[in-house]
């Protein structure tokens, strides 16, 4: 009698032992992303294959939520609050608005920026080191290189005096970026004159006003809030307007653009992978130090350059990671 209770004893223990593994075997953990317009598949790619690495496989732990504003910054709070009420896990963030909204939405539920402009100055974290709060995650430092951007514009084009500042409106990184170029501005002799767009619509406008300000070349911002074919446009009336524009992102350069400058976008998403395991496994998200980029791309179009009958200095070529030909 003593055995057959000793065995069922261990039976139970044992089924549920089993049961218990199973359940936690089970988890998957759910992750929104968060964007004002769709992310490019190869930077999502980025992320999965990084979560990958660290044992997350899509289906059996981990699960993804997407949610992309169209390029519209005012459909933010809804998604984000669509997000909040689907009780993700963490909410994976590209550009200064969409973190806005997130951080807006929910005080609780962490927050890893893919990639932000300028997170202390906008107001997102107190610090890199210490960002407090719900968010951490990376810095594109875009705000900061767009003063880089300009000289190098300036060294394209020695002669060049107005510069066409285009950039969404209502982003605060932009405005930042405005704010940190007019001193090298000054330095280098250009003027700069802001343009800004709420959407697709804008576009044809804002070439016009640059056209008649005689601006001699054109600085882009805003890769985050613009679709690919929102890029392919703008890309467009660069070349029938025939000004050389720099970007902040090599799919711009890759689509027929000019020149890009900026952090390795696909980097970064593999990293913020990291963050996000780290949430996973307990780490609060004020104790996480913002990580800075440490990889940058300048990618020259040589097609472009031509077309535009500009002669690219070797100055320049030397520090390219990638020329189009």
């Amino acid at each position: 009698m003593i055995g057959k209770i000793f065995v069922w004893l261990l039976t139970t223990v044992l089924l549920t032992t089993v049961s218990f593994a199973e359940a936690q075997q089970a988890k998957v953990h759910r992750i929104g992303f968060l964007r004002t317009s769709a992310a490019p598949e190869s930077y999502l790619e980025a992320f999965r294959q990084g979560l990958k690495g660290l044992g997350y496989i899509e289906g059996k732990n981990i699960a993804f939520e997407y949610r992309w504003a169209g390029g519209k910054i005012d459909r933010l709070p809804a998604l984000a609050a669509e997000l909040v009420s689907l009780k993700v896990d963490i909410i994976v963030t590209d550009g200064t608005p969409p973190a806005l909204a997130a951080r807006k939405a929910s005080g609780t539920i962490p927050i890893v920026m893919a990639s932000s402009g300028d997170p202390v100055g906008t107001g997102l974290i107190a610090s890199l080191a210490r960002p407090g709060g719900n968010i951490t995650g990376l810095t594109s430092l875009n705000a900061e290189l767009s003063a880089k951007v300009l000289e190098l514009l300036k060294e394209i084009i020695p002669r060049l005096t107005q510069v066409a500042n285009l950039g969404q409106a209502d982003s605060p990184v932009d405005e930042l970026a405005m704010k940190n170029m007019e001193a090298p501005a000054r330095a280098l002799g250009v003027k700069l004159i802001p343009f800004r767009f709420r959407g697709p619509d804008d576009y044809e406008g804002v070439f016009r006003a640059a056209t008649k300000e005689r601006a001699g070349a054109l600085l882009v911002h805003g890769t985050p809030s613009t679709s690919p074919a929102d890029r392919k446009r703008i890309v467009e009336l660069a070349a029938k307007n025939r000004l050389p524009a720099v970007y902040d992102t090599k799919d711009w350069a890759d689509n027929g653009g000019l020149m890009s400058y900026g952090a390795d976008r696909i980097d970064m998403y593999r990293r913020a992978a990291t963050y996000a395991d780290k949430i996973l496994k307990g780490a609060k998200p004020a104790d996480l130090p913002v990580e800075q980029p440490t990889r940058f791309e300048l990618v020259i179009n040589m097609k472009t350059a031509k077309a535009l009958g500009i002669k690219i200095p070797n100055s320049i070529l030397v520090q390219t990671t990638k020329v189009i030909e």
